[in-house]
């Protein structure tokens, strides 16, 4: 009779913590706000994750978030948040590391970043900037993509 073959040893993730690493807001003509309501505001976002080992079994993921909205009269604001979280990591398979700390953990902290930017943006005398769900796989293959392509074009990577 044969025994029966050993069990990896199943994934295990906490949540350490979560934590503004960086944050500013720049409300740079507030006077002008005053005067009345602005005409075709625009707004950019952009969105970066990052990920690093803490510690031994620890990783950060963060968020990278940045809005800035402009109009005619000029510049209205500027949100720079830094948002990550601390995660404990045990026997996750080294090929499944970056696509955890690369989409899933962003997705975890998402909606805290969402409530944030919310908050941030209504607090400066604006609307609540309402933040779409934000695909973090769609990212993470784009990320990927640039990656071969600087390898292939002769580039370094960035990260």
């Amino acid at each position: 009779m044969a025994e029966p073959a050993a069990e990896a040893p199943q994934p295990n993730i906490r949540v350490i913590g979560q934590f503004i690493k960086d944050l500013s807001f720049e409300n740079p003509n507030v006077g002008k706000l005053l005067e009345g309501p602005v005409d075709g505001p625009q707004l950019q976002i952009e969105v970066n994750v990052n990920a690093r080992q803490a510690a031994a079994g620890v990783y950060e993921s963060s968020i990278n978030f940045t809005a800035t909205a402009t109009s005619k009269a000029g510049p209205l604001y500027k949100l720079d948040l830094d948002y990550a979280g601390m995660f404990k990591i045990e026997n996750l398979p080294a090929p499944s590391m970056e696509p955890f700390l690369l989409i899933n953990a962003p997705a975890l902290l998402f909606p805290f970043v969402r409530r944030l930017v919310a908050d941030l943006t209504r607090e400066g005398g604006f609307p609540p900037l309402l933040l779409d769900p934000i695909d973090f796989a769609s990212l993470y293959v784009k990320r990927k993509q640039a990656a071969q392509d600087g390898a292939s074009n002769g580039t370094a990577k960035v990260t």
